[in-house]
Formats: C-alpha cells, sequence, structure tokens
C-alpha cells in the first residue's frame, strides 16, 4: 500500500538525524583595484601595457555604484531575484535607491575593508602595506601587527617579485596600497600572485562565515569546517594540498571546528553540502558549515565584452559564502539526503544528459515530477555580464533545457515551455566566482521561502567543468533537494 510504504521511508528517514540547511550568508568585496591582477586582464595587459590599463580604470565602479547594483542587493538578500524580471537591462543603469551595504543575507565590503583584513590574514609576514596608505586605514588595523615600508621600500619589493595590489578605484589616481612577498622565491606554489589569490579566498570566506556565526546560533559550537572554492593551497610537493577550510576558521576567530576541503571545479559547494549532511544524519558532527572565498583570477574575466559596449567593469568583486547545516530543528529546510544525487562517469555530458541524472532522476526516486518542485537554481551567472562577452544567457538556456524535460516527459506541453522557464526559474544574478554562481546564491530566498512562504521544494544543480584541469574529458556536477520542515508543515512527510 502507498500509504504504508510512505510511513515506512518516514520511519527510515527519522531514525537518523535528518539534516537541515540552517542559514547561508554570502559576502562580496568591491576591488577595483585587483581588477587588473585578474587572469584574463593580467595577460591582456602585458600584451598591451598602459592604454589598456587606462581604459580599464576609465571604466571601473565606485563603492557606491557596487552597493546599488540590483543583483548585489539580491545577493546580500535586501532585493528578489524575481524583481530582475521587471528590471529593464542593463541593470546597471537602474541603480537602486537608497542601497545598503548590509543585508539578511550578508554584506558588501569596500577595498579599504578587505586590504586591512588581507593584512589580518597574514601569518608568515608577507603582506606589506605602503606607509601612508597603512595610516589612511588605520581604523581597520587596530589589534593587527602590521608591516609597513615607505613608497620606495615599496616599489623595490616589486622589483624583486612581490605582487603588488592597488588602489585603483573611480576617480582615483594609480597608486600601490602594498605588496605580498613570495613565499619561497624558488617554489612556484608560493610565488606571490599564487599567495594573494589564495589569501583572497582565506578572507572573503573568513568574513562571510563570521557574518554566519554572529547572526546564526552564537553560542552553538561548530563541529566542522568543508572548504569548497577553487583556491589550490600548498607547497611544490603538494601544489593543492589545501584545507583552506582550517585557515578559514582561524581567521574568523572559531576555535573549535576541524576542517577539510573538498575539490570539484564550479560544483563543489554542493558535493559539500551532500557530505555535510551525511556527516549531520550519521552523528559525526552536529553542524557543519560549508565555506568557499572568492576567485582572484575571474577578477575582469570578460572586461573586453564590458568594454565594447561601454559598460563598467562588472567583474569587480570578490565573494565569499558560509552555510550551516545542522541536525533537524522543526524549522529549517530539510535536506533530502535520499534525492541528492551525482553526476556519475558513465552518465554523459550533453546536457540533457546531465539534466536528466541531476534533477530528474533523483525526483523520480521519490515518486516526483520535475513539475513537483517551486524552484530549481542552477547556474546563476548574472547575464548583464556573460551576454557582452558572447557568453549568452547561461541560467535561461539551463532553464529552457529543463523544461524540454518536463516536456518530453509529457509533464508539460511545450508551449508551456516559456511559463515553466519563468516560474519555476530564476534570473541569473550572481558574480561569475566560478564555484559562487553554482545554484547556491538562491539558499538564503530558498531558506524563507520554505519556512516563512508558500514554496515546498527546491533543487539546487550544480555543474563543474572537470575538463579544464586536462585529467579528463568529463564534465561533473551534483544536485540536492530542500523541502518545507515535515515539522513545520504539520505533517509526516511533504512528499
Amino acid at each position: 500500500m502507498p500509504g504504508a510504504h510512505v510511513a515506512a521511508m518516514t520511519r527510515e528517514r527519522r531514525a537518523i538525524h535528518v539534516p537541515v540547511i540552517r542559514a547561508a550568508r554570502f559576502v562580496l568585496a568591491h576591488v577595483p583595484g585587483l581588477v587588473v591582477l585578474g587572469s584574463k586582464p593580467r595577460r591582456e595587459l602585458a600584451r598591451e601595457g598602459e592604454a589598456l590599463r587606462a581604459q580599464l580604470r576609465a571604466h571601473l565602479r565606485s563603492f557606491h555604484d557596487a552597493v546599488a547594483y540590483f543583483p548585489h542587493q539580491i545577493m546580500i538578500g535586501n532585493e528578489v531575484p524575481e524583481a530582475l524580471y521587471e528590471i529593464p537591462r542593463p541593470w546597471h543603469g537602474q541603480p537602486t535607491d537608497n542601497a545598503r551595504a548590509s543585508g539578511a543575507a550578508g554584506l558588501i565590503v569596500d577595498q579599504d575593508t578587505f586590504y586591512a583584513w588581507l593584512a589580518r590574514a597574514d601569518t608568515a609576514d608577507l603582506v606589506v602595506l605602503e606607509d601612508a596608505y597603512a595610516a589612511r586605514i588605520a581604523a581597520g588595523l587596530t589589534g593587527v601587527r602590521v608591516i609597513t615600508r615607505d613608497a620606495a621600500g615599496v616599489a623595490l619589493a616589486v622589483a624583486s617579485g612581490a605582487e603588488p595590489f592597488y588602489d585603483d578605484g573611480a576617480n582615483k589616481a594609480i597608486r600601490v596600497a602594498g605588496v605580498v612577498l613570495p613565499g619561497d622565491e624558488a617554489d612556484e606554489s608560493l610565488q606571490a600572485p599564487v599567495l594573494l589569490e589564495n589569501l583572497a579566498a582565506k578572507v572573503t570566506g573568513a568574513l562571510a562565515l563570521r557574518r554566519l556565526l554572529d547572526e546564526v546560533a552564537p553560542d552553538q559550537a561548530v563541529d566542522f569546517l568543508l572548504g569548497s572554492g577553487e583556491e589550490a593551497v600548498g607547497d611544490r610537493y603538494q601544489r593543492g594540498g589545501g584545507n583552506l577550510a582550517k585557515a578559514i576558521g582561524e581567521l574568523a576567530g572559531v576555535r573549535t571546528p576541524g576542517g577539510a576541503d573538498v575539490k570539484a571545479f564550479c560544483a563543489g559547494p554542493v558535493h559539500a553540502l551532500i557530505l555535510a549532511g551525511a556527516l549531520v544524519a550519521s552523528g559525526v558532527h552536529r553542524r557543519v558549515v560549508v565555506v568557499g572565498g572568492g576567485s582572484l583570477a575571474k577578477l575582469g574575466m570578460k572586461f573586453r565584452g564590458h568594454l565594447a559596449v561601454g559598460y563598467p567593469i562588472l567583474e569587480d568583486v570578490l565573494a565569499g559564502m558560509a552555510i550551516d547545516v545542522v541536525a533537524d530543528d522543526g524549522r529549517s529546510p530539510e535536506l533530502r539526503l535520499d534525492a541528492a544525487a551525482v553526476h556519475r562517469i558513465g552518465d554523459g555530458g550533453a546536457g540533457h544528459h546531465m539534466y536528466g541524472a541531476l534533477a530528474q532522476a533523483p525526483l523520480r526516486t521519490l515518486g516526483l515530477r520535475l513539475s513537483d518542485v517551486d524552484r530549481f537554481a542552477v547556474e546563476l551567472h548574472n547575464p548583464d555580464i556573460t551576454e557582452p562577452a558572447g557568453s549568452g544567457d547561461i541560467p535561461a538556456n539551463n532553464y529552457t533545457m529543463l523544461a524540454a524535460l518536463a516536456a518530453r516527459a509529457g509533464e508539460i506541453t511545450r508551449d508551456q515551455m516559456p511559463a515553466f522557464v519563468r516560474t519555476r526559474g530564476l534570473p541569473g544574478f550572481s558574480p561569475t566566482q566560478g564555484h559562487i554562481p553554482s545554484a547556491i546564491p538562491y539558499l538564503p530566498h530558498a531558506i524563507r521561502g520554505l519556512t516563512e512562504g508558500t514554496m515546498k521544494r527546491v533543487q539546487f544543480i550544480a555543474k563543474g567543468s572537470l575538463f579544464l584541469g586536462r585529467m579528463t574529458g568529463m564534465s561533473d556536477g551534483a544536485s540536492i533537494l530542500l523541502e518545507r520542515n515535515a515539522q513545520l508543515a504539520g505533517k509526516g512527510v511533504t512528499s
């Protein structure tokens, strides 16, 4: 009997600790002075020199403009993604009135704050601030042992292989704010540019974690941190040895957790959420936080397209995130481990294969259809950023593929596909920070909708480009299903 089967499934699920996702926080660090150090701008500047740098600088945004940018307001929880459907593109031309840098889902920090935290994050005496700049941001350096040099000393360090970071920004002259020294002049993995990338990831991850722990159950200890970023921390003998998770925790001021990193390109955070849920469900840990910092290499990645159409440089923020996974609290959305899915080696890499394996198949194991899901969160890249560079509207393309699967399964007609995309999809709003756009920016909004709104289910689908590392030609992916808490719904099951 179907009822008996459902009851048995419920008893089995309740025999373990049902994991829930309690909260998610995001931090955006507006760092226009680091845009020239992104991988693409760095390579292009080496070829074209000062003329291109002048162009880039002329198109940098102010902090005020970055805060007023509507997609950023969505990232920190002050606005909802669906509002973008009603706002004419390009969105940077429609700034938010009275925008705030702090929101229910996170905050936006300015460049001075970020650089102060960069100095705070330095445990190896490798970050050196220029004297005058250090004096200017002194309020943010309270309690930090800071190494400084005068302008001539900083210039000498740059000539000797240090990586400069700049105080560039809208209406500012070029100025070196400081440098990162090499960790070992003979070790490629400890060269100054690599260390700056890793420090940037550490800082943004720690800021997000600190925000989460200040606002959500501050008296409850964290047992474990799972890092899910794209950085590679190590030395010549283990280039990606990792465990930035523990370094993030240390900088955030927590002492109770252990940690480890999960590496899966852009799909890393969703893989990590599956593992976090399993650790909580098994009783190994009570509170696991998935963390990740920003990708400095991706700053200015699509700047050519932005310059060509007269846009400001929109890839001028680093993003960090922290996601709280605990045992059932009777309110937070349940992480259905019985509907978690990964892209297997034999699944095939075509789009319809990916979505069949990651969206359709896990739902069918629960007797559900695609149309039983209220919202799908996929790769939420902001089309303001991607379209001028020729990459198209990535979320819209993915939602069209999901709608086609629903039509092929007979759930909707082909004429109903646009409505499916509009009502169950989302406009893209995330910075192009690799692992950050992969579904998870919708988490704060999904949690609100599943606890305070009318939603019952949200599926998160992430894909990863394993082929970029040249070790395989495969793609990768993972998905999770969040459901309204059964206790909150006032019944044993929600399916």
